[in-house]
């Protein structure tokens, strides 16, 4: 089993057959073993990004309910990471869903994640790039 953070566009496109990733997040969820990982900054945004469509939004959060992914606590010594990252990053700039997940991949020495978003390329996990499960489909 894959260990892997999990960014709010793969979770949009899993459940949103529109998305123009949607079919692109199937295929690894399908080809990979993954056990996804997130914070509930990810959770908050996919909530926001999925909109008025009230049905897929139940219907990801009763998936989330069920066990498709563990989520992190945010804990105040995170916090303040998150700040410092935020000011890192500040020229990409970093959001704090983002930024969330560098502490959290820091704290829980995660080093995969699963993202449609180019600024993970930037982003280090202990100095080192992530290791994008997309790029490995």
């Amino acid at each position: 089993m894959i260990k892997s953070l999990v960014d709010s566009g793969p979770l949009v496109a899993l459940f949103n057959n529109s998305d123009k990733y949607n079919k692109d997040a199937i295929h690894v969820m399908k080809s990979n073993k993954l056990q996804l990982y997130t914070t509930w900054p990810v959770i908050t945004e996919v909530v926001y990004l999925l909109g008025n469509h009230r049905t897929i939004i139940q219907d990801f959060l009763n998936w989330v309910y069920e066990g498709g992914l563990i989520m992190f606590d945010i804990t105040l010594s995170d916090l303040f990471r998150i700040i410092e990252l935020s000011s890192k990053y500040s020229d990409v700039p970093m959001d704090f869903a983002d930024a969330s997940l560098v502490a959290i991949s820091e704290r829980e020495s995660l080093n995969n994640i699963f993202t449609f978003d180019s600024d993970f390329y930037i982003y280090r996990h202990k100095n080192k790039s992530f290791n994008n499960i997309w790029n490995s489909k």
